[in-house]
């Protein structure tokens, strides 16, 4: 039941952030409350995040707005990875192939419902951080069963 809970919680988490605009989502007003000094702007400065055709970057669209972008496609590596490996936890035997599936079928279905709000668009780029994320912890997860299990036969 505690595995089911977990899953239903970060699927309804996605599917409330999908399914508002950018507006009730923004994160620049708190930025500029908590981060006025704009900490570390003369390193990230130097970043330039191909993206959509076009470039990411402070000098593009400013400090707290390129901070924002940051933390938004880390929350889809962040949200994606956490929610593949509450797939894998679901499955009777645990199959990382199956558990990438469902997620990345969890990513269309979250473009799709972000298509479905104003002022949102789908991307599949997005759908390409949500893979990579889920990737990425299944990998960790592989890794670190497999150590487990080479240690427990030593």
């Amino acid at each position: 039941m505690k595995k089911i809970l977990i899953f239903l919680i970060l699927f309804i988490i996605l599917f409330v952030s999908s399914g508002q605009t950018y507006e009730e989502q923004s994160l620049i007003p708190a930025l500029e409350k908590y981060l006025p000094s704009e900490p570390f702007k003369g390193v990230l400065s130097h970043l330039e995040i191909p993206y959509w055709g076009t470039h990411v970057s402070i000098e593009e669209r400013g400090y707290h707005k390129f901070i924002e972008f940051l933390l938004r496609k880390g929350a889809h590596v962040l949200m994606f990875g956490l929610i593949a490996l509450a797939v894998l936890n679901l499955l009777p035997k645990p199959k990382v192939w199956l558990a990438f599936i469902i997620a990345l079928a969890i990513a269309l279905m979250d473009e799709f419902h972000q298509s479905l709000t104003g002022g949102r668009t789908p991307a599949i780029q997005d759908v390409l951080l949500d893979a990579f994320g889920a990737l990425l912890f299944l990998s960790i997860w592989l890794l670190w069963n497999t150590g487990k299990r080479k240690t427990k036969e030593q």
